[in-house]
């Protein structure tokens, strides 16, 4: 394999993260690969680091870098595709946060993250993203406006309902009465939506999920649509603003604007190792198989 380039990216590292970097620096110094960090989490690792290139923005980032690495829990994998974009780069995640069904390498195994991917033993994934628009665009998300899990609308300052008015590909579906609604994709159904009730999908399902947050019309149950659906939202509730978040990035907006939401134009490549699949980690991290009748 021709020289290879490998962008790093975490935050706020623990010891056990900062050994898991030194680890991989070690194993891409040995496979004659080249290294970035992010500038945030480089000046958090110290003088050891200090000779690596930093990226501090998305447009810093070389669109050729061969692969992506965050280290830490699944809220920072998300936060690394702010990083990513449409550039294709592909993405792994090393776990040293907690449940991890996105960032699924232990650190036991992190040199082995260099080591598989320059000898070939991976393959890609291409997740789904969802895109959100809305007229006129929403500031907080004008840089990025893509999630990879979900974009999900709830209520602000209230311990009030909200009711969103959902309608698809043009056509009235319901009218939620609930403290808010979940647009995930299949990567997303092991997130949030699968904590309020929605199904768990295998990343490959062209699908999307709607996923109503403790609804009061009880009969609201988690609805599985086609992927190439547009999804139209509308929120009224007692206070003049709800909140719109995609992934981890969160904006207040008033009530009555129209939300589109539409499956993004561009997928995200995940690096899928031959050692781990998405049924093993279902196994290990909802523990499934546990029960000793198994």
């Amino acid at each position: 394999m021709s020289t290879f380039k490998v962008a790093l990216y975490g935050y706020m590292p623990s010891e056990v993260t900062k050994q898991a970097v030194f680890s991989i620096l070690e194993a891409i110094s040995d496979f004659q690969g080249a290294v970035c960090m992010e500038a945030v989490f480089s000046a958090s690792l110290g003088a050891e680091v200090s000779g690596v290139p930093v990226f501090a923005q998305a447009s810093d980032l070389d669109p050729t870098t061969s692969l992506f690495v965050s280290f830490g829990g699944d809220g920072t994998m998300l936060k690394a595709t702010t990083f990513i974009k449409d550039t294709g780069i592909p993405l792994v995640g090393v776990n040293t946060g907690r449940l991890g069904f996105l960032s699924t390498i232990d650190v036991a195994q992190v040199k082995k993250v260099i080591s598989d991917f320059v000898e070939g033993n991976y393959t890609i994934e291409e997740r789904t993203m969802v895109s959100l628009s809305a007229d006129p665009p929403i500031p907080e998300f004008e840089d990025v406006s893509v999630a990879l899990n979900e974009i999900t609308v709830s209520r602000k300052d209230t311990t009030a309902m909200i009711t969103v008015a959902t309608y698809l590909d043009g056509e009235y579906l319901t009218s939620y009465w609930a403290d808010g609604l979940i647009i995930a994709t299949p990567t997303g159904s092991t997130g949030y939506s699968l904590s309020c009730g929605g199904p768990v999908m295998a990343p490959g399902t062209n699908s999307l999920i709607l996923t109503p947050i403790a609804p009061h019309n009880l009969n609201a149950r988690p609805l599985i649509i086609a992927d190439h659906t547009e999804i139209r939202l509308s929120v009224t509730s007692r206070e003049p603003q709800h909140l719109v978040s995609l992934d981890s990035r969160i904006a207040s907006l008033e009530n009555g604007r129209e939300l589109i939401i539409k499956k993004a134009p561009y997928t995200l490549k995940m690096v899928a190792y031959t050692s781990e699949s998405f049924l093993k980690t279902l196994r290990n991290k909802l523990l499934w198989g546990a029960d000793k009748r198994n």
